[in-house]
């Protein structure tokens, strides 16, 4: 039986709350998950409230699941209003990374198509999609041919320039939600705290020193966003930002003592 701490157990509360009214009563997801700088939708307080809404079972089991099972230690070693902060300032620190990362993308995607509609053709639609709607690509060979074959056909022209509109607003329009950011800067704390402890997790068939399985998990991370598949919906730089911050704030801290084992 996992031994909950105060704000351990009050954070773990309040997000299956709002996921419970999010999922099944009122959607909350429209007005309080983080949106794109770019997006209409986006205001300031997203950067704490979308710590709290998940987009699924499995998303908010994974991260709760880390919550319980590093959080505590944390907490007893800092106590309760150190944790807190430290929570609330890797989730935040998270989504601030995300969100330039994302403005930094889709100031680039919003060129390339700005780019497009002064001048459609063929080979630009084709450019456009090979470049920033590759998973598309397949899903419109045949208009892509078409449009080849005529490529002064208004009708042809004004179907790729609404496309590349709704690309643009579909991708601004898209939001960011869950508390992986603070988890992440939870499992980097437990990492520098505890490096040499040995963790048994389901998907690795042998112990791993906490020290280890940090550094991997972040170099996964850095991989991944770096890759930046189209078709991973996984905000790789929040996490990211998350370890970012939370080896900031230890550094700042400071300890007596840096490595409790």
């Amino acid at each position: 039986m996992f031994q909950l701490t105060p704000i351990v157990r009050n954070l773990l509360i309040l997000n299956i709350v709002f996921f419970i009214v999010d999922s099944y009563i009122l959607p909350l997801t429209p007005n309080f998950a983080l949106y794109s700088f770019m997006s209409p939708h986006f205001l300031p307080f997203q950067f704490v409230t979308y710590m709290f809404l998940h987009a699924n079972i499995g998303h908010i089991f994974s991260n709760m699941f880390g919550l319980i099972i590093f959080g505590p230690m944390l907490e007893r070693i800092w106590g309760q209003k150190r944790f807190l902060i430290f929570y609330f300032v890797t989730g935040i620190g998270a989504g601030a990374l995300f969100s330039a990362i994302d403005f930094f993308e889709t100031s680039q995607l919003q060129q390339a198509a700005s780019i497009y509609l002064d001048y459609p053709t063929p080979e630009g639609f084709l450019d456009f999609m090979s470049q920033h709607a590759g998973p598309l690509y397949q899903a419109n060979l045949d208009f892509i041919n078409n449009f080849e074959e005529h490529p002064s056909d208004p009708r042809f022209i004004q179907d790729s320039v609404n496309f590349v509109k709704g690309f643009l607003q579909q991708q601004v329009s898209i939001p960011m939600v869950g508390a992986s950011g603070a988890i992440f800067g939870i499992l980097m704390a437990f990492g520098l705290l505890f490096p040499n402890t040995e963790l048994f997790l389901l998907f690795i068939p042998f112990p791993i020193k906490a020290k280890y399985f940090v550094a991997f998990y972040g170099l996964y991370e850095l991989y991944s966003g770096i890759q930046n598949a189209q078709t991973d919906n996984v905000a790789h730089f929040a996490h990211l930002g998350g370890m970012l911050f939370a080896f900031i704030m230890l550094k700042v801290w400071g300890s007596e003592k840096n490595k409790f084992y």
